[in-house]
């Protein structure tokens, strides 16, 4: 018989509830819990497939020290007697954690009771510092606390919904769907998006402004000065309930008209059309994400924000206020434990004599730490420079995701002792580790995790513990004890680990803090194992319900008024006659950050299956950039390679990039080695919104397409691009020199046996070549080649490698590059979940489905997770366009 369990996402901030299903032969199967409050039964496209991520494909299952099989006892002893002789030797800041929202909150808990309560030091952060710790510094500076005051269901109550900085439909897909359904039912529900790039979240859009890179400080002070001006004013709550407005006015006052024209980039009409709506709407929810946060001005957008709903009272009541939108599964479980540098556990601040004694007395520890450790970016300087001379890294992957990510790698290459704890054996990071540990993944963990509306869920085990994999939690307990702390991490399940932190969040609290659940302390192994969703805060004696912070006041500042922040527009242009575009960074529909866990599933990679750059077709004109060619990205600090994607959709001077690629997946495609390390310089985020490059097209003398059944060795290439595939691999290649001896090449790249020789042909005055290898009917893989990017039915081409070739006809079609006569080639993929490529939507569109709905009806594309909705809208307007012409 099956076996459901419920469990939660383990990919963004949305916290989507999940029910996993093993048959009886093993077979996993996931859908949504139409009974989890955040997603309602919905699943985005990766949500859909994560029973496709969970094989134990490249695996680490056992300990390695220098890269040999170890035992854990034998590990774990040498990671507590380096860190012990280390900070014996150099001090306790001589070490440090770099640790992720990846991990459950118990982890969390436990990584950073030991170093601060224990080792001493403030040397713990997370890579939630690159996605979210802005929106910490804001929420800090204005309540008082890191307080998201609304819920979800804010979003679809508002009559006026501001996306700024936030690709709502690929980034948080869920959230765009529970909005888009809203904007449905309500037709007069308006939607504004500010963001320089005309994403798919555009086209639910009423208004959409495409402001300047890092103009939104000056577009919020703008904001605000109307406001205050206005009918919209709430003269009584300001009164009431904050101080500081009269500064933060001022200042945005001396903003002229001009100056906020120019430094937007907006027209004037646009503009005051933005102002008009805020001001006239009294449901207004403002939704800010990276765009806001991975900014060197990224806390003053926050409060230019937070001012604007401060000055109007929209706060804490339904369908009104400002929503941080998280990255990660867990960023905020991560902020809830003290996971940050610069934070103490339960909301607690470090540079608070009182909140640090009251830490150290709960975790009766030896020390605490003094003062805030180093974030991010600044510990890996401390790494390169040798302040820190022993590192563990937990859960995440630096040398792809950091800024300056080339010399983050030589730090870590050059540090003296190294642990990583990952899944996988083969990460751009795991390499550099003198010490891997084998952590449990999704499916196999049991934990918590906090979502963006402050909600907690379970993630619950469906999975058998494979090789000797162990919980993250265990091993830093183990190395705790080892170092001489046992008594204070004597946990055996984390059910204890929730319960001790949960009663950390009420000591001494009173409501004094925003983050309380004590009604959960003392919990026990069954109710914990029975925990539904809940919101924080539920201190003891209250019962489980949605809360909304600030609507009558009651703030976290002593004297519990909220302070309104005067901020002042920065300089945002860092461009020069070397560099002059701007790099914008981001993620894209179906990956997930590094790839370790989407990059397994071919139903996500066959969407996008290899880095690309956005640039503006007249850009592409100017730099000799030709669309679907390669081009190369450069700044002071590194180079990437991509394939050029040209479109409108990219405003002039800038450049859109994903982050997801890495040495795994990609010659030469990690983009964060070309973002600045600059930072904001209160939050610590980096900026990579804003990165000045200098772009120009990669000349190949042959371009390439192949297909493989085997995984392909890494190829000699000037730019590859590898990607899994339906019954395979799927390869991008481009070639600066010719190759000798393709056939011997094909034979290294694919494991072709010697006995097997090749079907094909070759051009010389074209230099077409086609080169196909098979093994009775089975295709072994194909290679085209040409001097211009290869037209070849790509998705087409794929699907071979599950077809039979007995048929001579079939396998001459195969080297053609097309289907026979008959057959159709389905184009790219635009429904992941239904794999419908873009020729079977048009085939629909001229068959009369006028209609995203028709379209699903006739196509099943779009009727699943409903992620590529906007995308089959925009092919649906294309095909009536062309037709109508």
């Amino acid at each position: 018989m099956a076996a459901e369990t419920k469990t939660t996402c383990p990919y963004c901030g949305v916290g989507c509830g999940v029910i996993a299903t093993v048959d009886e032969a093993g077979a996993v199967s996931v859908k949504g819990d139409p009974e989890h409050p955040s997603n309602f039964g919905r699943l985005c496209s990766k949500g859909s497939a994560l029973a496709e991520t969970i094989d134990l494909d490249g695996r680490l299952l056992y300990p390695e020290i220098e890269g040999e099989r170890s035992g854990w006892d034998e590990a774990l002893d040498l990671v507590a007697r380096r860190f012990s002789e280390t900070i014996a030797e150099h001090g306790p800041d001589s070490v440090a954690f770099y640790v992720s929202g990846q991990l459950l909150t118990e982890d969390y808990y436990i990584a950073n009771k030991l170093m601060k309560g224990f080792i001493g030091s403030g040397n713990i952060d997370t890579n939630s510092r690159l996605c979210m710790s802005s929106s910490v510094a804001g929420h800090r500076r204005a309540f008082g606390a890191d307080t998201v005051p609304g819920t979800y269901e804010d979003i679809e109550l508002a009559d006026l919904v501001v996306l700024t900085g936030s690709n709502l439909a690929w980034c948080h897909p869920v959230i765009y769907q529970r909005l888009a359904a809203a904007k449905t039912a309500r037709p007069n529900m308006r939607i504004v998006v500010i963001d320089p790039r005309r994403t798919m979240t555009c086209d639910i859009a009423d208004l959409h402004l495409a402001i300047r890179p890092d103009s939104d400080v000056a577009l919020f002070m703008g904001l605000l000065a109307h406001l205050a001006t206005s009918p919209a004013v709430d003269q009584n709550y300001i009164a009431a309930h904050t101080e500081g407005f009269g500064d933060a006015f001022a200042t945005a006052a001396a903003l002229d008209i001009n100056d906020l024209l120019e430094r937007t980039g907006l027209p004037a009409m646009q503009i005051r059309e933005f102002f008009r709506l805020f001001e006239t709407t009294e449901k207004v929810v403002t939704c800010y994400s990276q765009g806001v946060n991975q900014s060197s001005s990224g806390t003053d957008k926050v409060n230019a924000i937070l001012n604007c709903h401060l000055a109007t009272g929209r706060v804490g009541r339904p369908g009104m206020g400002p929503f941080s939108l998280t990255g990660q599964p867990n960023a905020m479980g991560g902020r809830e434990v003290g996971g940050l540098a610069n934070m103490l556990a339960a909301h607690m601040a470090i540079e608070s004599a009182d909140d640090r004694d009251r830490v150290q007395r709960f975790w009766s520890s030896p020390v605490i730490a003094a003062k805030p450790g180093l974030k991010a970016v600044d510990m890996f300087r401390a790494v390169a420079d040798g302040r820190i001379k022993a590192l563990w890294v937990m859960a995440t992957n630096p040398v792809v995701s950091m800024p300056d990510a080339d010399n983050v790698e030589s730090a870590i290459a050059a540090c003296p002792f190294v642990v990583v704890s990952d899944i996988l054996k083969d990460t751009d990071t795991t390499r550099h580790a003198h010490v891997l540990l084998p952590s449990l993944g999704w499916g196999e963990k049991n934990g918590t995790v906090t979502n963006s509306e402050r909600r907690i869920s379970r993630q619950r085990p469906f999975l058998h513990v494979p090789g000797d994999a162990r919980a993250d939690w265990w091993q830093l307990a183990e190395v705790a004890r080892r170092m001489g702390f046992g008594a204070a991490f004597d946990f055996d399940a984390p059910a204890a680990i929730f319960a001790e932190h949960a009663a950390l969040s009420a000591f001494e609290n009173n409501g004094s803090r925003d983050f309380d659940i004590g009604a959960r302390a003392g919990i026990s192994a069954r109710a914990y194992d029975e925990l539904s969703p809940f919101q924080w805060p539920q201190p003891a004696g209250t019962a489980a319900g949605i809360t909304r912070f600030f609507a009558e006041g009651g703030f976290f500042h002593a004297d519990g008024k909220a302070r309104f922040i005067a901020v002042k527009p920065p300089s945002t242009d860092r461009t020069s006659t070397e560099f002059p575009f701007t790099l914008n960074t981001g993620r894209i529909r179906d990956q997930w950050h590094t790839m370790t866990r989407t990059g397994k599933s071919a139903r996500l990679s066959a969407h996008i299956a290899e880095p690309f750059a956005e640039i503006h077709p007249r850009d592409a004109i100017e730099t000799g950039i030709s669309s679907a060619g390669l081009v190369e990205i450069e700044s002071p600090h590194g180079r990437a390679i991509v394939r050029a994607l040209v479109t409108d959709r990219q405003a002039r001077g800038g450049i859109f990039a994903p982050m997801h690629w890495n040495d795994q997946f990609a010659a030469k495609a990690r983009i964060d080695a070309v973002v600045a390390p600059i930072t904001d310089p209160l939050s610590g985020q980096p900026a990579s919104k804003n990165v000045a490059v200098a772009v120009r097209p990669l000349r190949a003398a042959h371009y390439g397409f192949a297909v493989s059944a085997a995984k392909p060795a890494t190829p000699d290439a000037a730019y590859w691009a590898v990607a899994k595939a339906a019954g395979g691999w799927r390869l991008e290649l481009a070639f600066t020199e010719a190759v000798e001896d393709w056939i011997a090449w094909c034979r290294r790249v694919f494991a072709i046996p010697p006995e097997i020789e090749p079907l094909g042909y070759a051009d010389r005055q074209s230099g077409d070549l086609r080169l196909a290898f098979f093994d009775g009917e089975v295709l072994l893989a194909a290679l085209f080649l040409a001097r211009e990017p290869v037209a070849v039915a790509r998705n087409w081409a794929i699907s071979q490698l599950a077809a039979a070739h007995g048929d001579l006809r079939k396998r001459f079609a195969l080297v053609a590059g097309r289907p026979g006569a008959g057959r159709a080639d389905p184009g790219a993929t635009v429904c992941s979940c239904f794999s419908v490529g873009v020729n079977q939507i048009a085939a629909a569109v001229r068959g009369g489905c006028h209609s995203v709905e028709a379209v699903g009806k006739e196509t099943s594309a779009g009727t699943n997770c409903g992620s590529c909705r906007s995308e089959i809208g925009r092919i649906i307007d294309r095909c009536l366009a062309a037709a109508a012409e």
